[in-house]
Parts: structure tokens; sequence; C-alpha cells
């Protein structure tokens, strides 16, 4: 018997939450969801299903909002998003075990289904109408739906399939996917193929799914290594991979890892300025899960993408989470790799082969107990953020000009997180 999976996906979320809000129809309201604090060139998170049907991409800039479309203006909200995220979880696990549900984003869930269809002596479709119903009389929130036999064909359904249906609902199984889609084009409408990967297969002469099915499996692997197979599974509509076997998934290595694009193009220093604070801010973290690092990383992306992203990798010996060692890597490798006469304006800092810090190795050569009061004081520091707030206790570099600490704050995902 074929297993049943559903993949729910709230229809602009965001916006929709904001229309809801306002007691506003979204599919009526011409809504945009943008900080415009950031100006014109601000991202817009989110648009209405109404601004959609006028042709307006979603991930749309403000200025690319044609000029006699009038909207509303609603402020990022994260904190108020992530709570409707949980509030509609809740009504997932009205019907379904948590052990049956992975939430893939704030806006989209994958359910395994399979067992509960003889339970709620339901098809398929009717289930998930019964879903989609129950969210949209709670919360006043439109939701769509794919079901495919596997977690990919849902996948698909929903983004693919479910566009075309009157009641926002698509299904696919294996024979049904080669015969509705082995032939659509573009190839970037399908899951997991970036623009990147398209443009790469074009130039094979591979446009679509039947094309990648009838690749030459070493010209395939030559091009894509081991991303071939899945390239090859997927043009089959095949998957192996099943909710289970995500909750049962365990990393052989892990990471900490953060950035932020900044408010405006900073020079050489000021972004050097903002580097030291998201490092103080990742090694409070390491020392608070108590963590070691054994390498660090840095990315550094231009204003403009003038030039190539400068990017650094480091090997720490033996691991640390001293702020202090880890800081003085990170401004090492900083001034070693980026160009300091073109403005940036994105910064990413990456802790390696994250591991737990009640085994790190002694080293001779370092001051035992320099680094154990640093690590009291950075723990100290801690407790009093979660207790006080985190910009409670702020260091001098969070109060100069160009620091962006103390903003970044107030947010949640690096957008206004208040009510």
């Amino acid at each position: 018997m074929d297993r049943i999976y559903f993949c729910i996906d709230m229809k602009t979320f965001f916006a929709s939450v904001e229309c809801v809000d306002r007691k506003l129809d979204p599919f009526k309201t011409n809504l945009v969801v943008a900080d415009p604090s950031r100006g014109k060139g601000a991202i817009c998170l989110a648009i209405t299903p109404h601004m959609k049907m006028l042709g307006i991409k979603n991930r749309c800039r403000l200025f690319e909002i044609p000029k006699n479309v009038k909207y509303i203006t609603a402020m990022p909200r994260m904190k108020k998003y992530i709570d409707t995220s949980a509030d509609i979880y809740e009504i997932y696990l009205k019907y379904f075990s948590s052990n049956d549900i992975h939430v893939y984003s704030i806006d989209e869930a994958f359910i395994d289904a399979t067992d509960y269809l003889k339970l709620y002596k339901k098809e398929p479709i009717e289930l998930a109408k019964t879903i989609i119903k129950d969210i949209y009389d709670t919360y006043g929130l439109t939701a769509t739906a794919g079901i495919g036999t596997n977690m990919y064909l849902a996948k698909i359904a929903l983004d693919i399939m479910s566009k075309h249906s009157a009641d926002n609902i698509g299904y696919l199984d294996e024979e049904l996917y080669i015969k509705e889609l082995g032939n659509h084009r573009p190839l970037k409408d399908f899951w997991q193929i970036s623009r990147g990967i398209e443009t790469r297969l074009n130039k094979m002469r591979i446009f679509t799914m039947n094309d990648i099915a009838n690749t030459d499996d070493k010209k395939l692997f030559k091009a894509f290594g081991v991303n071939s197979v899945l390239l090859k599974d997927h043009s089959r509509g095949i998957e192996p991979c099943t909710i289970k076997d995500i909750k049962n998934y365990k990393s052989k290595s892990n990471s900490l890892s953060t950035s932020q694009i900044l408010p405006k193009d900073y020079n050489f220093e000021d972004a050097k300025l903002a580097m030291k604070e998201m490092v103080e801010v990742l090694s409070l973290k390491l020392v608070g899960n108590k963590l070691k690092t054994e390498g660090i990383g840095l990315y550094i992306g231009y204003s403009k993408d003038m030039i190539e992203a400068s990017k650094g990798t480091q090997r720490l010996v033996n691991g640390t989470d001293s702020y202090s060692e880890i800081l003085k890597s990170f401004v090492t490798m900083y001034d070693r790799i980026v160009n300091r006469n073109t403005p940036i304006r994105r910064i990413g800092i990456t802790f390696d082969r994250v591991t737990s810090s009640d085994y790190m190795q002694l080293n001779l050569f370092e001051d035992k107990i320099k680094i154990e009061k640093e690590e009291n004081l950075q723990n100290t520091i801690n407790i009093l953020k979660e207790k006080m707030g985190k910009n409670s206790l702020l260091k001098g570099i969070n109060l100069q000009e160009k620091a962006t600490t103390m903003e970044r704050n107030k947010m949640i995902g690096g957008h206004n997180a208040g009510y």
C-alpha cells in the first residue's frame, strides 16, 4: 500500500495574517509586508494574493511595485507570525501525532496521513479539506495542500498542481507525475532545483524531468556528483526519505552560524566592528550551551556584488570556547581576505565542528585561570541577558555609531519582532 503524505502551506502567510488582523480580505486587498525604513529597495516579505493577480512578484522590492498600484504597507511582526504558526501546529495536533508531522518552515509542514485515513474514514482529499477548513474557520487563513505518495510528490503537488486546482489541493503519484509533469518547463519550478542548477542542466540540453530521466547516469554524475542520484530519482517521482527518517536523523557534525545584511554600505573598519559584535553574540551562545568550536568560517559580501564575495575558513587547534581567542582568529582572517576599498553589505560567520566543551583538551601554553575567568564572565552575561533582556548589558563597541547588535537584538530572523 502506498503511503499518503500531505504538504500544507499557508497562502501568502505574513500578508494574510496582517489582513486578518485588519479585518481585510487578502484576496481583495493590496497589502505588502515590508520595512519602509529600509528605503525603496526593501524586500517585500510577502504580498497578498490580490497583488499577485496583478502580476507583481511575491519577493519583489518596493520600487518594483508599479506606481499606479495603491497598497497598504505592514511592518514585519515576526513574533506575531511565529505565534500564529504555533497556533496552526496545534490544529495539526488535533488530527495527527507529532511523530507524523515535520515542520518544514514557519508556514509549511509535511504530514504522514497514511494511518489516519482509516481512523477518520476519509479519502486523502477529504481529510486535507477538513484540515484546511479548520484552519480557515479558526484563524481566517487560507491554506493550500499537496497530496502525494511520497514527500517529494506531496511538495510538487503543492507547488505546481494546487495552483491550478479550484479547491487549492493537488495530488500526485509516480505515474501521474510522469504523465502530467514529465515535460513541464521550467525546471526551476521543481523543489530543490535552483535557477543555478537549471542553468547548468540547460547547458547540457536538459530542459525537463523526462530529459533528466533519459540522461546517461555517468554524464549526470560527472556534472553533479552524488546529487545526480537525487536528480535521477526525482525525475521519476521517487523519494525514499520518510518523516520517520527525518526524525531519526542525527548529524555527524554540527555548526553555529549567524549572518546579516547591513543597513547600508559599510567601509572596511565599520564592517569589522559589526563582525566583532557577531562573534561576541555567537560566542555567548557557545558558552551558554557548553560547546566548543574547532573551526571558524567568514563570509563577506560586497555592495551590489561589485566584486566576488570574500570567503575564508580556519582550523582552531584543540577547539575552544574562548571569545578572545575566537575573536583574534576572526580579526586575523578578516584583515587577510577582505577587500579594503570596496563597500561591504553582507557578513556571515560560522563556528564549525561544534562539540561538547566537557571534553576540552588542555593546552600547556594557555593560561587556564584566565580562560576560566573569561568563561565565568560569559556565563554571567548570559544569565543577565536571559533575565533582563538582550540589551540589558552591552559593551562599549555596541554603542558605537555603526554598531548593529542593539538593533538586531530587537529582531527575529533579521526582521521586526514586535506586535
